[in-house]
């Protein structure tokens, strides 16, 4: 497997990741400037840094801003949706939102679908990618959850923050299966991300093969995304980054 897919095909499923609130100019510059020469999918910040960010990245680059609570997400509706609101209003074209786990055995339930509708409602027809932190959930609560994300509306279901743990090659797989069998009964085509631990070049092809392995549908941006923040160093760094 090992060299046998072009760093083009990665990098344009990249979102080029900085999530820190005390970033600086200087950080959030240099970020824009590696996303826009190798025309990642997006860069993902938080929506303080909207605007300086937006005026820098090339315009074929998305806006990915993280809402809703990170790494922990809110466990209000009402929060949910204003800060969703306040998101999209900054200017946004995607927006990364996380639904927040529980060990309820109900999980997911009505406080899990109330919070994907705020979601849905308040991104305003924007690119919407839900966070699932599938390292805190076993197999059943991961195939419910990603069922549900996607009967809500979801643009896109995600791994992880990657604050709580890794993308697992299993999570990976039973997301691209969820998304398949939901392609196969209702309208509009969802995507899979996968984010947390994802450094190497290995690691993205690894994870790619193994969604495309379930779906070969779920390819190009529209519908795979890899979420990293040090993924185009090791890409840059072994040459690939340069075409």
């Amino acid at each position: 497997m090992s060299g046998s897919m072009g760093a083009r095909k990665i990098l344009d499923l990249l979102d080029l990741t900085l999530l820190d609130s005390g970033a600086s100019e200087e950080e959030l510059a240099g970020l824009c400037d590696l996303a826009s020469r190798h025309r990642t999918a997006a860069v993902c910040v938080f929506p303080e840094h909207a605007e300086f960010v937006k005026g820098l990245i090339d315009p074929v680059v998305s806006l990915a801003l993280v809402a809703g609570g990170f790494p922990r997400g809110s466990d209000s509706p009402d929060e949910i949706f204003d800060a969703v609101s306040e998101a999209a209003s900054k200017g946004a074209d995607e927006i990364d939102c996380v639904l927040e786990p529980n060990d309820d055995p109900s999980f997911p339930g009505r406080s899990e679908l109330a919070k994907l509708i705020a979601m849905r409602e308040a991104s305003q027809g924007l690119i919407l990618k839900v966070i699932l932190e599938s390292p805190l959930l076993d197999e059943r609560s991961l195939r419910a959850v990603t069922r549900m994300a996607l009967a809500a509306g979801a643009d896109f279901v995600k791994s992880c923050t990657g604050k709580r743990g890794v993308c697992s090659d299993e999570a990976a797989a039973i997301m691209a299966e969820e998304v398949s069998r939901h392609c196969l009964s209702f309208e509009g085509r969802p995507g899979v991300k996968v984010s947390g631990g994802i450094s190497k070049r290995e690691d993205a092809e690894r994870l790619i093969t193994i969604v495309e392995g379930r779906d070969g549908s779920i390819t190009g941006k529209g519908r795979m995304r890899i979420g990293a923040s040090s993924l185009i160093q090791d890409l840059v760094d072994g040459g690939l980054g340069r075409n």
